[in-house]
């Protein structure tokens, strides 16, 4: 089987990435064979090609990035008895997903929900299953008033939303460009800089915090908001919110599968802020790594 895939052979900025053609082989015992309909492009990409990630997360190379698509199964190996030919999935794993055609573990996959499209689909995992793993952490409901940091993003649209549907009242923070379409799913948005914390204290009081952005503006302001009482989780741990008492994010299993389900009901969806093909990844690495993102980048193979 042959396929597209974007590689990189050395660390480096976006460009490092060269598209070639892999001879695929057939699924290993453990392995589901996909044929990828739509990837999404996370963050994570860019900086596992800048070798930021290396310490943790060391990849032989040459390498190829990618931790979410969406597509098709075209074969399986012979331990897997969850999927089969022609079932549609859900894949997120670490590295390895902007192929053409790519060789899974069978434990990275879920099956994706009937009228949920590829793109959506591909964008379900990281950012849906993050946000409903913090909001779950979080205990949100009924009477809650939940602060987004980042709320324009992938993880944070995802946040608004589901939060949202929870019933509570939401408050996310971003770039003057993103408020018109904050208010398009429900939040009420507030610009970043100097004074957030009373720009948020003017809409009322706040009982949780999602912060997908971290960084000493965002964990002062959630400090300063909460006040000792209310519950923060952030998705991007680091020495500043470690020292505040925030929460990392606790990854919940089945998390791929609740986020599916709420976009396959029309409750979760994001908005593809480009498509662009699989061969001009390193173009859409570009855009990640430049931030204020709106929603998530997808390649199409």
């Amino acid at each position: 089987m042959k396929s597209i895939s974007m590689s990189f052979d050395h660390f480096g900025g976006p460009d490092v990435l060269v598209a070639g053609e892999e001879d695929l082989p057939a699924p290993g015992d453990a392995e589901v064979q996909v044929k990828v309909r739509a990837i999404a492009v996370n963050p994570l990409d860019w900086k596992l090609v800048a070798g930021y990630l290396e310490s943790f997360f060391p990849l032989p190379l040459p390498a190829v990035p990618g931790c979410e698509a969406a597509g098709t199964v075209t074969a399986v190996g012979s331990g897997v008895s969850a999927f089969g030919v022609g079932d549609d999935v859900i894949w997120n794993g670490l590295a390895g997903g902007y192929r053409s055609v790519a060789n899974f573990p069978a434990g990275q996959l879920t099956s994706k929900p009937a009228g949920l499209d590829f793109e959506q689909a591909a964008c379900v995992a990281i950012a849906g299953g993050t946000a409903y793993s913090a909001l779950v952490q979080l205990g949100v409901g009924a009477g809650d008033t939940v602060l987004i940091h980042g709320a324009a993003g992938g993880v944070g649209s995802a946040s608004v939303q589901i939060a949202r549907n929870l019933g509570a009242r939401v408050i996310g923070t971003a770039s003057e460009p993103n408020h018109e379409y904050l208010r398009g799913l429900g939040a009420e948005p507030v610009a970043y800089g100097d004074g957030l914390a009373e720009r948020v204290r003017s809409l009322g009081s706040v009982t949780a915090v999602v912060d997908t952005v971290g960084g000493q503006e965002s964990t002062a302001a959630t400090v300063a908001l909460l006040g000792g009482h209310g519950t923060a989780v952030t998705t991007v741990p680091a020495e500043e919110s470690n020292a505040a008492g925030v929460a990392p994010v606790r990854q919940l299993d089945g998390r791929v599968a609740q986020a599916a389900r709420l976009a396959a009901e029309g409750r979760l969806r994001f908005h593809i802020h480009d498509r662009i093909p699989l061969t001009g990844a390193a173009r859409a690495l570009g855009i990640s790594r430049g931030g204020h993102v709106r929603g998530k980048i997808v390649l199409i193979p």
